[in-house]
């Protein structure tokens, strides 16, 4: 495995969790929930222009793991993967907070982007009601990104649907839970936050997870197989 791949997923996971995750902390003031849910979807967009080549643009670990289910990559990479997806998350909240603080009068307690069910929710969903929204939303995305690619890496157009749905997957879930589907962007957050988002952070992990297996399941059946490409294969005909 590469380090620049492995480095890449680092980088492009702390971006969105810094950026995006940025805009719940500090913007929604100034651009409520349309604007969240289009920072998502665009600096994923433009992520996966950036490191697609690179290491396939995943940056969360469900899509990682759709990706190790559908055999596109071998469980080495996965790990490898899930790691630096993972330390990204927590530096790019660290970073997040260190701006954050800066801002008079602001508290991360109990809040700081961390997704959440019951008296956390907007619309105090249950936890069961949590688990089968972030289920099928990730669902959604792990789905659409290996749909379009059909191989690891992003390229040509295949970025553009992955943002659009990340974005329509923002405006249905942020009401919701705040949005996860993507274990490492909700781990870095609730790092900082502490109490209930600590205590709820489980859902966030195992039902984007479940999400991931069951679109790599889903894609076996929708779309044919021989076409995906592996790992090695991007790796070979990378510059």
């Amino acid at each position: 495995m590469r380090t620049r791949a492995l480095a890449s997923e680092f980088i492009g996971t702390l971006l969105l969790v810094f950026i995006a995750v940025g805009t719940a902390v500090l913007g929604v003031e100034f651009i409520g929930t349309l604007g969240i849910a289009l920072a998502f979807g665009f600096v994923l967009l433009a992520l996966a222009y950036a490191l697609g080549p690179i290491s396939g643009c995943h940056v969360n670990p469900a899509v990682t793991l759709g990706m190790l289910c559908a055999r596109r990559i071998d469980v080495r990479t996965a790990v490898g993967f899930w790691v630096a997806q993972f330390a990204g998350g927590i530096a790019g909240a660290a970073l997040l907070f260190l701006l954050a603080k800066q801002v008079p009068g602001f508290h991360a307690k109990g809040a700081f982007g961390s997704n959440g069910y019951g008296a956390r929710s907007a619309v105090h969903i249950n936890t069961g009601g949590a688990f089968l929204a972030e289920a099928v939303l990730t669902f959604l995305l792990v789905f659409v990104v290996l749909a379009v690619t059909h191989r690891v890496a992003v390229t040509g157009f295949d970025g553009l649907p992955i943002g659009i749905a990340l974005a329509v997957i923002h405006l249905v879930g942020i009401p919701l839970t705040g949005t996860s589907v993507n274990p490492a962007r909700s781990l870095g957050p609730a790092l900082f936050a502490g109490g209930p988002a600590l205590s709820q952070l489980w859902l966030f992990i195992v039902a984007p997870l479940v999400g991931g297996v069951l679109a790599a399941l889903a894609h076996r059946v929708t779309h044919p197989v021989g076409e995906e490409r592996t790992i090695a294969d991007e790796v070979a005909a990378a510059p």
